[in-house]
């Protein structure tokens, strides 16, 4: 076992787990004041739910017959170890890396977490979160797992039969999460006066303090995904950080073009975007490729986010316009910035040069084919399944209870005092002695302050 791995391997994991509370917070700032608290709880419940499934056969289905690649299935790696079977603190090394399988299984769980989780903003302001909790156990299970499986496990159909490059999840965490927001959207429907009510982000320093943790705990979501601390994750270590900050610039510069104005939320959108685009790339490509991958994904999202006016669907967060759309031009652009160097040294799969470094266009082809499947397939299943939870109990709150806001409807909460309710309806102090009241005095001064 190496050690120093292993410690890198699991302080990466902790960096992906703090992705989804700040994933929580840059949709969180982005909705109403009415539906926040709604919508950290829909981004905290995927912690909880898919924590629960991962253990007992979640990696089993998407890792369960790694270390016996080639010979095990391509489409689904079985229930062979479910509930973590035969897993032990210190035998079963995954592949070669000296790392135990165990951190493996809490590293990739954290992929697994916050991929459902991205989805929540496509339909924030009006999803049941009961009905919200049940999509997020069943697509995990029947879409993310065998995806994962498909991706990541050396013996994964769009691994090693279509020799994509995907260091980190590219097609299996964004197109993925984009293309089942998609449909949800469309399942749900348009929020009441969409395109009437400017909608605007109730708390943008939230929106920025997300971004800020999701830019942070990206480095373990990439760099990590080495599985060991070497020169490969070092190289993905850089190239996070420079299409990141080319992204920013070039979402800044369309939105300068277009509208007159650089936006704080512009900025983080942008980084964002970034950050999606290069996680597939990010160990195929030089530090020059990234910038362009950036600069080019910034610019194309910031123009994809108006998709949903011309297309007619109310995609509330842009899930569409910047997980989908970037997630699919960053796989589409390893296919031409993709050096013979970076493929050589970190994959193993057959995978070969961009066009650009004298790989041709095969590669491009794979590319696409890959993001296609995946789109495919997340777009038919979750569709489909939203469309029966929707018919059995209803996925969507009722008109009356979103003007209202979800966060009372669903939560008996609201997240600021601006009216006579405020807070929790449940008393902090709730089955405690309470103190004794204060004095008229204390009271008024209280009330004028």
């Amino acid at each position: 076992m190496d050690t120093g791995n292993t410690a890198f391997v699991l302080v990466s994991s902790a960096l992906v787990l703090l992705m989804t509370p700040g994933l929580a917070f840059f949709y969180g700032g982005m909705v109403r004041a009415k539906s926040v608290l709604n919508m950290l709880m829909m981004n905290f419940i995927c912690i909880a739910v898919v924590t629960v499934l991962w253990v007992l056969y979640g990696w089993s289905v998407a890792f369960g017959n790694a270390n016996d690649a080639p010979d095990g299935s391509s489409v689904w790696g079985g229930f062979k170890q479910w509930a973590l079977h035969d897993i032990s603190m210190m035998d079963g090394q995954y592949l070669t890396t000296g790392v135990p399988t165990i951190a493996v299984v809490a590293f990739q769980l954290m992929f697994a977490i916050i991929t459902p989780a991205l989805i929540s903003g496509a339909i924030a302001d009006r999803a049941k979160f009961t009905a919200w909790t049940l999509f997020v156990a069943v697509w995990s299970t029947i879409v993310y797992f065998p995806v994962a499986h498909w991706v990541f496990s050396p013996n994964g159909y769009i691994n090693a039969k279509l020799h994509v490059m995907d260091f980190a999840g590219g097609t299996a965490v964004h197109i993925n999460a984009g293309a089942a927001a998609l449909a949800l959207a469309l399942v749900l429907g348009k929020r009441v006066a969409w395109r009437k009510d400017p909608m605007r982000p109730h708390n943008v320093p939230f929106v920025m303090l997300g971004a800020g943790l999701l830019w942070f705990g990206w480095f373990g979501f990439n760099a990590g995904s080495a599985l060991a601390a070497n020169g490969a994750g070092s190289m993905v270590f850089i190239n996070t950080q420079a299409a990141t900050a080319a992204a920013v610039i070039g979402w800044l510069v369309v939105e300068k073009i277009r509208d007159g104005h650089f936006t704080t939320l512009g900025a983080a959108s942008g980084a964002v975007a970034g950050l999606v685009a290069i996680t597939p790339a990010c160990a195929s490509v030089s530090p020059l490729g990234s910038l362009a991958i950036g600069l080019i994904a910034g610019a194309v999202c910031a123009l994809a986010i108006s998709l949903k006016y011309k297309l007619g669907f109310d995609d509330s967060l842009d899930v569409v316009g910047v997980h989908l759309v970037g997630g699919i031009v960053g796989t589409l652009l390893i296919g031409l910035f993709a050096t013979k160097e970076m493929v050589g040294t970190v994959y193993t799969n057959g995978a070969e040069a961009g066009l650009f470094y004298g790989g041709g266009v095969t590669q491009l082809g794979r590319q696409a084919a890959g993001a296609g499947i995946v789109l495919v397939y997340s777009f038919v299943v979750a569709f489909a399944l939203g469309f029966v939870i929707d018919k059995v109990m209803g996925f969507r709150v009722s008109e009356d209870d979103e003007v209202t806001g979800v966060d009372q409807v669903e939560h008996a909460e609201t997240a600021y005092d601006f009216a006579t309710m405020g807070g929790s309806l449940r008393p902090a102090g709730a089955g405690v002695a309470t103190a004794a009241p204060a004095s008229p005095a204390a009271t008024e001064t209280k009330v004028d302050a």
